[in-house]
């Protein structure tokens, strides 16, 4: 279960938190509601829509979100194919509805990306789009673009792919509850969600042989409920692991078919400096779960236990070697390093095209090239745009994250100055640490004891928690 905090009680600290997110809004510059001209124009791109010929509608799609999503990307079906496997994953037509150079696509060059604000979403295109016509409900008739893609016995891919078709899915469908009819064993075993039970492990298996690693740290989430904010601490679940695998399988082969072809749009990570490795071993020494020699980087991460305190301290400083990650534009000229460090591979965003803007560029890219099509004038004289649009958006959405989540964490702690806290040693610099205090799940820096070190358990004192900046003061208990 979740490490959840108490809901804010105090109808004080609830309202100074509203107010503070509301201030954030306008210091971060968020955008607000879409013009009529946008809105406009998306309705009538609704109205003149019509579905791909290719017909698949007959083939039992699912999706896979959290609760309450109504902006479905994508939607999978797994079958058996010899001693392999068949994958069919569908992603929205948006560029369907999206006229190049027009006023949805200008709002959403403008936009990025979907900016997610626990007191409302900042969507990149208009409801009209973005959560009826192009998502994937289900029981209703959807254009997408559907990989075809064909796995042997191990999980390996041996033939891609990727054209426009006509789809309907037939359920969405929450992580627990897959999770839980995978567990209770209720299904049975050629059933689609059975088959991502193994070739989810079997993908993560794939990624173990290339080298790669995934971080799978527990997300810090802001949960919203009638009584006021709650900060939970959860691990994902197995099935978004594989569901997870499932969606770089497809990026991994976007970035093939355009490396091939050098055009579209990379996501790219450099591979970590040799002293970046060298101060991440030191620190796993130091947090006692040493990095032994000979042992690749994910081997090493994924034996780690995730429900161990100290794992945790170890995996936040692992955070420090997946930096530098970026979109390179190719249009005749491949990038020198185009690997994707943490996967081991060259990667491209291609499976959310609702909710970031550089994947309608690659889906269409993809669709051409596969088809054996010139890639859209549109498409290829605008790739050298989507770096920058992407880089902006990231940080916006980045900064709205951290600023969120530290002022939900200073409102939560608001009543409780002056108390004392357990907390676990992530990093000393200069004399300052930062700390992990055990309960609620709160981050912070304090000043450093002079015997601290990552790793060492202490315990702190609550001086003060801004909720208008969400600034907290913690001193080490003397």
């Amino acid at each position: 279960m979740p490490a959840r905090t108490p809901l804010l009680a105090r109808s004080a600290a609830q309202n100074e938190l509203a107010a503070s997110l509301a201030a954030l809004r306008e210091e971060l510059e968020l955008p607000g509601a879409f013009a009529p001209e946008v809105l406009a124009e998306a309705d009538a791109s609704v109205r003149a829509y019509r579905l791909p010929d290719h017909d698949s509608r007959d083939i039992p799609f699912v999706t896979i979100d959290p609760p309450g999503t109504t902006d479905l990307d994508q939607a999978l079906h797994l079958e058996r194919e010899g001693r392999g496997y068949r994958l069919r994953y569908a992603i929205a037509d948006v560029s369907g509805f999206v006229l190049p150079g027009g006023e949805v696509d200008a709002e959403a060059r403008r936009r990025g990306q979907t900016l997610y604000a626990i007191d409302g979403r900042v969507t990149m295109h208009p409801p009209a789009i973005g959560e009826r016509a192009a998502s994937l409900l289900p029981g209703v008739d959807r254009g997408a673009f559907v990989w075809d893609v064909s796995l042997d016995a191990d999980g390996a891919v041996t033939r891609v792919d990727v054209s426009r078709q006509a789809v309907r899915s037939r359920a969405q469908l929450s992580y627990a509850e897959v999770q839980a009819a995978i567990d209770a064993g209720r299904l049975d075993d050629d059933d689609p969600l059975t088959l991502l039970s193994r070739v989810g492990p079997l993908r993560i298996e794939q990624e173990a042989a290339r080298g790669g690693a995934s971080l799978n740290t527990p997300q810090v989430e802001v949960v919203k409920g009638d009584d006021g904010y709650a900060l939970v601490r959860r691990m994902s679940l197995p099935v978004e692991d594989w569901n997870a695998q499932i969606s770089l399988l497809t990026g991994m082969a976007a970035a093939s078919i355009m490396l091939e072809a050098k055009v579209g749009v990379l996501r790219t990570m450099p591979a970590a400096a040799d002293d970046a490795i060298a101060k991440f071993r030191a620190q796993t020494v130091a947090l006692g779960l040493p990095w032994a020699e000979g042992v690749q980087y994910g081997e090493y991460l994924r034996s780690l236990d995730r429900s161990d305190p100290q794992a945790m301290a170890v995996l936040e400083a692992a955070g420090g070697l997946f930096r530098g990650a970026g979109y390179a534009a190719m249009n005749g000229t491949a990038p020198d390093d185009p690997v994707q460090a943490a996967l081991a591979a060259p990667y491209a965003h291609v499976t959310a095209p609702l909710r970031r803007l550089v994947d309608r560029w690659n889906l269409v890219v993809c669709e051409a090239l596969a088809a054996g099509d010139d890639v859209p004038d549109w498409a290829r004289s605008s790739l050298d745009e989507l770096p920058k649009l992407m880089g902006v958006s990231g940080n916006l959405a980045s900064r709205l994250s951290g600023s969120t989540i530290a002022r939900v964490e200073a409102a939560v702690l608001s009543g409780r100055v002056g108390e004392r806290f357990s907390a676990i040693v992530t990093r000393v610099r200069d004399g300052k640490a930062e700390v992990h205090l055990d309960e609620p799940a709160v981050e912070a820096n304090c000043p450093a004891a002079p015997d601290w070190r990552a790793g060492s358990r202490v315990e702190v004192v609550l001086t003060s928690a801004d909720v208008a900046t969400g600034a907290i003061r913690l001193t080490p208990v003397a």
